[in-house]
């Protein structure tokens, strides 16, 4: 891994273009939004959703959101109708840019245990988010709680053999197998993606798995935001940045 204050801007998009086919997977919270103290606080730009598809023709297709937001709850703030490639559920869910969907639907979580996160959030002031691959607790309104929270989920996920997603101010449960690496991996494997360099463009760690997928893959991440040890080869300071980079 290398430090975030290490790394140089990324080459110009056109650039990479002009060496070869390139695809590209985009976050969506901290990359192409800004992040929010609740899930549906964000911000969403009124021409975002018509700037990625302009995007996404200019590339032959070869574009992806990947978030770790279910594809429905993305839907209800980039539109249902918006024809880009888009994997959801930190990678779980996927779906080509003709709505076909891409692999098996991803499975909730126990009842039981979507109780006992339900409980925990109720009984420490946290926010529950209930999700369709998992169920997250944030604490960006109670930061304070962040290490109790921590504790917990990693008990849970132990005791029911799930798998822990960290992010900024939040934890996750989620079924093992569940990373943005794999969905990576799935749309490559696809046309338009097969044959192309991917890029990955993300500021979390849950980002980590796809910057590693690139660059497995002969392409390479790029990390947006504050400096931290990331496998990301280049970075841009912030959603701004993001937005320039790609020409949105």
């Amino acid at each position: 891994m290398t430090r975030a204050s290490l790394l140089d801007p990324p080459p110009s998009l056109s650039a990479l273009q002009a060496a070869g086919p390139v695809a590209l997977f985009i976050d969506f919270d901290g990359t192409l939004v800004e992040i929010a103290s609740a899930p549906d606080g964000i911000d969403v730009p009124g021409g975002l959703p018509s700037a990625l598809e302009r995007l996404a023709d200019s590339m032959a297709g070869r574009v992806a959101v990947v978030s770790g937001r279910s594809l429905d709850d993305i839907a209800k703030h980039l539109g249902v109708q918006m024809q880009v490639a888009q994997a959801g559920s930190h990678g779980a869910e996927r779906r080509l840019a003709d709505g076909l969907v891409l692999g098996e639907l991803p499975q909730g979580l126990p009842a039981e245990v979507i109780s006992t996160l339900q409980d925990f959030a109720a009984a420490e002031n946290l926010r529950y988010e209930a999700k369709t691959h998992g169920g997250a607790l944030h604490y960006r309104e109670n930061p304070k709680a962040g290490d109790i929270a921590h504790r917990f989920a990693e008990e849970v996920a132990a005791r029911n053999n799930l798998a822990l997603k960290t992010g900024k101010c939040v934890v996750e449960l989620v079924r093992k197998g569940t990373n943005k690496g794999a969905a990576v991996r799935a749309f490559m494997e696809q046309p338009p993606f097969a044959g192309t360099m991917p890029v990955f463009i993300g500021d979390d760690v849950t980002d980590e798995d796809g910057f590693s997928a690139c660059d497995e893959l002969g392409g390479f991440g790029i990390l947006v935001g504050s400096p931290r040890e990331t496998r990301a080869r280049y970075g841009l300071a912030s959603v701004s940045q993001t937005h320039q980079w790609l020409g949105l």
